[in-house]
């Protein structure tokens, strides 16, 4: 009698698949584009690409820190290039007044009325060189615009079209004729970017691809990726990102033990929490999740707090740097599961 073949019963358990409850395919698909459409121009600097374009989703400022020609601006103008709105550069200059950057009232003689005249401010992106060079008449100038999206000028509000997005840079090496940025100024950035100098591999490849081109920085040849209205809709999204009660403990938790550091005689504020959030969301969309992880929270700690933090005296003369602080914080801090 032929025997049957037995059958396993126990077959190998299916994969377990986690369906978006948010279609992020769109994102997804536009954010690998503005990638692509930077790096034509940028090699490497994948860390300060994704952190512009995850401020860019959340809808943050930028502080951009490093050296002369490691693609600071380049960097920030060839983003701005992938949305199709406006953009404005500003060079601050120490002479650099505050209506030179919100704008003026000019008499008009033919009705013998004042009017105002937009300053370079009223744009969507605006991108302000060398933000340290200013004095502290023009820093204050932009606490109102870049917290509340608006100016006021001789008593009258005037509303920034949205969306508005500041990305600053500063050298921190050359401090001659440079003013320190105030605390308060420094916590309405979402992000502050350290750009370290290109790996050796990079380098090589700037050089080939420079020449290959002649010298030729043709900015016009980035295609607009978004527009206005497809941004607002991808903001709208990363809102819907689901953060547990874990995970909001453990953002909680980071901050906390900020203010409780004896390396740090000023802590991060509330401020920065909501950053941590915001910036996790917008992290968890461009991976095609629409939930936060842990990896998210430990992803954007550093940029969101390093700039909101600040070292006793002691440990500044030991030479510890914000992001050893921070990096201790982390460690320290059970992950949640």
């Amino acid at each position: 009698m032929e025997e049957t073949p037995e059958i396993n019963s126990e077959a190998p358990p299916e994969e377990k698949q986690f369906e978006s409850r948010i279609d992020l395919s769109e994102m997804r698909e536009a954010v690998n584009n503005i990638r692509a459409e930077i790096h034509r121009f940028v090699v490497g600097q994948d860390t300060m690409i994704d952190l512009l374009i995850a401020a860019l989703l959340a809808d943050g400022h930028v502080l951009i820190e490093g050296v002369p020609g490691i693609a600071k601006t380049l960097t920030a103008k060839l983003l701005a290039r992938t949305v199709a709105v406006n953009f404005q550069r500003i060079q601050f200059t120490p002479d650099l007044m505050p209506s030179d950057v919100l704008g003026t009232a000019v008499f008009n003689p033919k009705n013998s009325e004042f009017s105002f005249h937009e300053g370079p401010i009223f744009s969507n992106f605006v991108l302000i060189d060398e933000i340290n060079r200013a004095p502290a008449k023009t820093q204050s100038a932009l606490f109102e615009v870049m917290e509340e999206r608006q100016v006021t000028v001789d008593g009258t509000t005037y509303h920034m079209p949205p969306p508005f997005l500041v990305i600053a840079t500063q050298n921190p090496i050359d401090q001659e004729g440079t003013y320190r940025l105030p605390e308060a100024q420094l916590d309405r950035f979402l992000f502050k970017i350290e750009v370290e100098y290109p790996s050796y591999e990079d380098e090589k490849r700037i050089l080939s691809e420079f020449h290959g081109r002649n010298g030729i920085n043709d900015l016009s040849l980035i295609r607009e990726v978004i527009n206005g209205e497809q941004l607002a809709r991808f903001r709208s999204l990363i809102r819907d990102i689901r953060a547990e009660e874990n995970i909001l403990g453990y953002i909680a938790s980071i901050t906390h033990q900020t203010r409780t550091n004896s390396a740090l005689s000023l802590g991060a504020s509330p401020r920065a929490s909501l950053g941590i959030l915001a910036a996790a969301k917008a992290f968890a969309a461009m991976d095609g999740r629409d939930f936060i992880t842990p990896d998210d929270v430990k992803s954007v700690t550093p940029s969101v707090l390093c700039h909101r933090i600040m070292l006793t005296p002691e440990k500044e003369m030991e030479g510890i740097a914000p992001e050893d602080v921070i990096k201790q914080i982390i460690a320290r801090i059970e992950i949640p599961r």
